[in-house]
């Protein structure tokens, strides 16, 4: 879903929107200034697409495009931009989003798993978590062999405010199944790489 087919919810945009009015006038701004008026409106409006994940259902997502097929290689679908909100501070993090799966009698679409990445990542979230949860969804969903999921990010909250780190890259990894073994990550890796 892309932002011309997103529809927020004009009393969830009403609530927050007051709220940053508020917020507008604790930090010493005037919310009725030309270039803010419209503000609060518009922040509820982004911050609903913003975290529209938790209106979706990234298993349903996986199988909606589910093939009975025998093939048991590795599958790899890597470089799947993401942008996400951090839970502590609701600034930016955003990078790429490497996946690979094992099937055990059963693909999904490639671009399902791209999808169940942006509906984790909408979502109020730390990095370990988003790993984790995008690792879970495909394991429950497909049942393959193994899945291996390396999340590279940068965080706004890192960069912009506290330690104020410019190029600070935070590299998660989780794993399932077959991928245990050293030498199926370390074949995963050079393919990422590569």
């Amino acid at each position: 879903m892309n932002l011309q087919d997103f529809k927020s919810r004009p009393e969830v945009t009403d609530a927050i929107a007051a709220s940053v009015e508020v917020a507008l006038k604790q930090i010493g701004e005037d919310p009725k200034r030309e270039g803010l008026v419209k503000t609060p409106h518009r922040v509820g409006e982004a911050l609903q697409f913003l975290c529209k994940g938790y209106n979706e259902d990234p298993e349903a997502i996986l199988r909606s495009a589910l093939f009975e097929e025998d093939y048991r290689q590795m599958v790899v679908v890597k470089d799947i931009d993401f942008y996400s909100l951090c839970e502590h501070h609701m600034l930016p993090f955003f990078g790429k989003v490497h996946v690979a799966y094992i099937p055990n009698g059963r693909i999904t679409g490639l671009s399902k798993i791209a999808r169940v990445v942006d509906v984790f990542a909408r979502r109020l979230q730390v990095q370990e978590r988003l790993t984790t949860q995008i690792k879970d969804c495909i394991q429950h969903t497909l049942d393959p062999l193994g899945v291996m999921v390396v999340i590279e990010a940068e965080h706004l909250c890192m960069q912009m405010r506290g330690v104020q780190k410019q190029h600070a890259m935070t590299v998660t990894s989780d794993f399932t199944g077959v991928f245990q073994q050293a030498k199926t990550r370390e074949e995963f890796m050079k393919l990422i790489k590569g």
